[in-house]
């Protein structure tokens, strides 16, 4: 994306983002305060008296990290409305890990789900990896928001693994439970807010329909049996349903979650309900995906390269609804830094719960509730700085960041595959165990390394259409673009950036402008003839020589009222 921005975040912004924080750390502090009585040999598990509310809400507030909150919107406008067909996975994942996998754990009393040699051996050389996609949930959607909207990259990591850290030394699971609750909420707010407001700028919710049919986004259902393609019926519910099997069924932040209910119904009910929250996410990701697409129906962004990388999409969309309200963009965003808070409590919780029970009681048997309290404590530190600092090497690993989450992927499958012959079939040897566990990561690497090497082709992903028609591209076929950009036509410009000869007085602050080099200009908000002095210097640009603004967005000298309502005024 060029450096221009189409918005940066105010004052107010930043209140509500830190709010989120200050929410977040408090919580911590008021169960480590409730609890320094209770036995520390709980700390990691809540002391298996939760409820099934909170935990569900936690649940769904893990598993929905920034990654979904970004990419699942950008993934509708791009690829149609058959995302949706992910809520026939998450139902099946439910049903299957509530009725078959929580039981077994449950009633076992374990506190880890790897407490089997050869499971330990696993864990271990998987742990490398848990922490690496737990430093890439927390950089790349920092990343997308920094290059969109000017957050600040760094400042937003470290705040991530520093508050993450703090709440889940202090209080424990029970502080991740409800951080985790309260996250949720943020989550759903965040999305409603872009909802209704996209809803509104696009016409209302009958227009985005019209729009979303128009561009095939609701073409849902595809029976074609071909396991190559992208987005079918079969890929989708089938192989989204083993996908997120493997993430639920065995995962151990989801069983820990689950055994630290009171009962095994509660327990159970945690998981019904969380599918409920799953199905809320997805319908709001899924919606604003399709607002999105109304509303850039004839001027995409990404390819007019007004962003560079898909993830960005969402926030841009954000920034062109809601810059004008100061507060809401930060609300935004702490919507999707919520699902990276969760996700980024979960792992540390989860790597710090594993190699306590595994690694550390196995190997000092007579420890006390204080040691064990103190050395759990120390442990949430560890992965918390050892996630922090992935988050930001992930920054210097390109390629390799992608090469290493695809080995954490293709070591889910074979881990479900081997759980679910466990419970399945008792019987089964360690022997047969083991071979099929190695004989099933082989073909997963097959698989994923011959992915790696040959992506596949645009046959089997099939992007949508997306137009640029309404878009003002420098070195385009558009008879205005050879025209000087002032004296142009008002017609024959696209609506969304026509601005010239209003009175400043009335000029919404967000296109503020004066006297600034030419050569520095963001095109997007390129302005003439503004009277400098009465407007504020947030996008100051004004008395610039039409011959050096950028061709693309520089319209001057046109008649306000001929101008959208949207944003002319006069």
């Amino acid at each position: 994306m060029d450096d221009e921005q189409l918005g940066t975040f105010v004052s107010w912004d930043y209140v509500v983002f830190a709010c989120l924080f200050v929410v977040s750390s408090g919580i911590g502090v008021f169960f480590a305060v409730k609890e320094r009585k209770n036995p520390s040999s709980e700390f990691l598990v809540g002391g298996r008296q939760m409820t099934c509310g909170p935990v569900a809400l936690s649940l769904t507030a893990s598993f929905m990290s920034a990654v979904t909150v970004l990419g699942a919107p950008s993934d509708v406008y791009r690829f149609g409305g058959s995302f949706i067909l992910f809520g026939v996975a998450y139902t099946f994942v439910v049903i299957a890990t509530a009725e078959l996998f929580v039981p077994v754990f449950y009633r076992s009393g374990i506190t880890s789900t790897y407490e089997v040699l050869i499971l330990l051996l696993i864990r271990l050389c998987l742990n490398p990896f848990q922490i690496l996609y737990t430093g890439v949930v927390v950089f790349a959607p920092a990343l997308a928001l920094n290059q969109v909207t000017g957050f600040n990259l760094w400042g937003s990591i470290f705040a991530t693994g520093i508050v993450c850290t703090f709440y889940c030394t202090l209080g424990g699971l029970k502080a991740v439970v409800w951080t985790d609750a309260f996250q949720m909420v943020v989550m759903v707010v965040g999305f409603m807010t872009v909802l209704v407001q996209g809803t509104r700028k696009t016409g209302g919710a009958a227009s985005v329909w019209e729009v979303a049919k128009n561009g095939n986004r609701l073409d849902i259902f595809d029976f074609d049996p071909d396991p190559l393609r992208r987005h079918t019926f079969w890929t989708i519910s089938v192989g989204g349903t083993f996908t997120w099997l493997g993430i639920y069924g065995v995962n151990q932040s989801t069983i820990q979650r689950c055994i630290s209910c009171k009962t095994e119904t509660h327990a159970k009910l945690a998981l019904y309900f969380n599918l409920l929250g799953l199905l809320v996410i997805l319908v709001c990701a899924v919606f604003s995906g399709l607002i999105m697409y109304a509303f850039y129906t004839n001027c995409d962004p990404w390819t007019a390269q007004s962003v560079t990388a898909p993830d960005q999409l969402m926030p841009y969309f954000v920034m062109e609804i809601l810059g004008d309200y100061p507060g809401l963009p930060g609300l935004f965003v702490a919507c999707a830094f919520s699902g990276t808070l969760s996700t980024v409590a979960a792992s540390i919780n989860a790597l710090a719960t594993v190699t306590y029970e595994d690694f550390v009681k196995q190997c000092c048997t007579n420890l006390s509730n204080k040691a064990s309290g103190w050395i759990s404590k120390g442990l949430c530190i560890v992965f918390g700085v050892a996630c922090t600092t992935m988050a930001v090497a992930a920054s210097y690993m390109g390629g390799v960041v992608q090469a290493a989450l695809s080995i954490h992927g293709m070591c889910g499958g074979p881990m479900l595959g081997l759980f679910s012959l466990g419970i399945i079939f008792p019987w089964t040897n360690s022997m047969g165990a083991a071979g099929g566990l190695i004989v099933g990561i082989a073909m997963s690497f097959w698989a994923g390394v011959g992915a790696f090497i040959y992506p596949a082709l645009d046959i089997n992903t099939r992007p949508l259409s997306l137009s640029m028609e309404g878009c003002l591209q420098a070195n385009s076929s558009d008879p205005t673009s050879a025209v000087p950009p002032s004296h142009l036509v008002p017609t024959t410009l696209p609506s969304r950036y026509s601005l010239c000869h209003l009175d400043p007085t009335t000029l919404p602050s967000r296109y503020s402008l004066c006297h600034l080099d030419p050569t520095t200009l963001p095109s997007r908000y390129s302005l003439c003839h503004l009277d400098p002095t009465t407007l504020p210097s947030r996008y100051s640009l004004c008395h610039l020589v039409p011959t050096t603004l950028p061709s693309r967005y520089s319209l001057c000298h046109l008649d306000p009222t001929t101008l959208p309502s949207r944003y002319s005024t006069v």
